[in-house]
């Protein structure tokens, strides 16, 4: 994987419990409410190229980039530090086009960076890994309201935000 090519079609789920994934205000409040401070666990991202097109890119395939946590210890940076936090698979997408493959590399020197995840404690009082300040498309479908497409600024909106943080 990473490749860029893939026979392979990759099935993820956002996280190892089955729970579903954040939305885009749940990401956007975690960059108010300070998480953007903490460290990124250790994990890995790869990604590959499904044959099929998003809502919104008629005309493109689709990049799936998954990103691997294992089970980890929280570090003094995180909600509780020197307790466990679970591991996590998260897979997002972005249309198989100029932009999007600028916008994965991108997300690739922020991931490099531990700029995109961080552990935060839910509302039910689990800490967990999550998005820190980046948001990621977790459907390919159903629109932005639900984290997916068809969503034509979503691009725009990475660039920007990468870019605030010296990320071009």
């Amino acid at each position: 994987m990473g490749s860029g090519e893939s026979h392979e079609t990759l099935h993820c789920n956002r996280y190892l419990d089955n729970k579903g994934p954040p939305s885009l205000e749940h990401q956007a409040k975690n960059a108010v409410n300070g998480t953007h401070d903490s460290v990124q666990p250790h994990g890995q991202m790869t990604w590959v190229v499904l044959h099929r097109e998003l809502p919104g890119y008629p005309d493109d395939n689709t990049l799936q980039i998954s990103f691997i946590f294992k089970d980890g210890i929280q570090t003094v940076r995180h909600p509780h530090p020197g307790q466990p936090y679970s591991g996590v698979r998260i897979c997002a997408y972005l249309p198989d086009n100029n932009d999007g493959k600028k916008v994965l590399k991108l997300l690739q020197k922020a991931f490099y960076q531990q700029l995109v995840f961080t552990v935060a404690t839910n509302s039910e009082g689990q800490d967990e890994i999550t998005t820190s300040t980046i948001p990621l498309k977790t459907q390919q479908d159903g629109g932005s309201r639900v984290g997916g497409y068809p969503d034509p600024e979503y691009l725009k909106t990475v660039k920007k935000l990468l870019k605030e943080k010296v990320i071009e």
